[in-house]
């Protein structure tokens, strides 16, 4: 009876995970189809005659190249942006008992209820007055400029835990407050800090909505999930075009949470536990 228990919890896992993971195996074969064999054969996952004319011909006419390379600075920008700032914000928030501290956390956790739709028209306001609508470094600091609210707790948890002892036999040794910081706390926050690279490497990756209204003017900007948009007509749909820009799009995030996935979890078990 534990064996035939255990083959039909199994098999039962099994069927819940793949109708989970189906759309996106779904994402890839379409990618791999042609228009016909698209609309002949919607819901099969093995195609016919497999062909790599979506890619190229996304890649090469719908301008997809540059869509990567802006995604990819982007992304790498913002992230060392947050990075810094929610680990600097955590450290002063986790280790110093300062006036309004309890204020300061109070305004953060509330900006959580805050709708990112809401915040657009100012995000965009912001960005017009310094001249960086349609840029680059209009979309990097839009897109590091939230307030991160996960990630301060994140840091802010990890460095309440760090025994005061390390801060003193810094101190001793002649360190002043960035020097403790730089050479005796930022290694020890490792996994968290690898947690937060996950997480918000997949937030602006995937970015759509201010990435759309920051580029409306300029085109030659716009990221890989805007440029998925474009696929979209009034009147129709390039659904072939579309899987092989979204394969295109989530395999890098998927091979960086596979190769990483072992620090996400000790990130997150550590921030919890302590």
């Amino acid at each position: 009876m534990r064996t035939v228990k255990t083959t039909v919890t199994h098999l039962l896992l099994a069927g819940i995970g793949f109708v989970w993971i189906y759309p996106f195996l779904w994402m890839i074969s379409a990618s791999f189809k042609s228009q016909a064999e698209f609309f002949e054969n919607r819901l099969g996952l093995i195609p016919k005659s497999p062909t790599i004319e979506n890619v190229i011909r996304i890649w090469n006419k719908a301008d997809f190249g540059t869509y990567f390379i802006n995604t990819i600075i982007v992304t790498v920008f913002s992230v060392l942006i947050v990075l810094v700032m929610t680990m600097m914000a955590g450290y002063a928030m986790g280790r110093y008992k300062f006036r309004g501290r309890n204020m300061c956390m109070a305004v953060f956790l509330g900006s959580i209820a805050i709708p990112l739709v809401s915040t657009i028209i100012p995000t965009y306001e912001v960005v017009k007055s310094m001249g960086l609508v349609g840029t680059k470094p209009g979309l990097i600091l839009s897109q590091a400029g939230g307030a991160h609210v996960i990630f301060l707790l994140l840091f802010t948890s990890f460095f309440e835990s760090v025994p005061n002892e390390l801060e003193e036999a810094a101190k001793i040794d002649g360190c002043n407050f960035f020097q403790t910081f730089f050479h005796v706390m930022m290694p020890l926050c490792k996994p968290v800090a690898t947690t937060v690279v996950i997480m918000e490497t997949i937030w602006a990756w995937n970015a759509f909505m201010l990435p759309l209204v920051l580029t409306l003017n300029n085109p030659a900007s716009r990221t890989l999930a805007v440029g998925l948009y474009a696929f979209k007509g009034e009147n129709t749909v390039d659904w072939t075009g579309i899987a092989a820009g979204g394969t295109i799009a989530v395999i890098p995030v998927v091979i960086l949470f596979i190769f990483m996935q072992k620090h996400f979890v000790e990130g997150i078990a550590g921030a919890v536990k302590s």
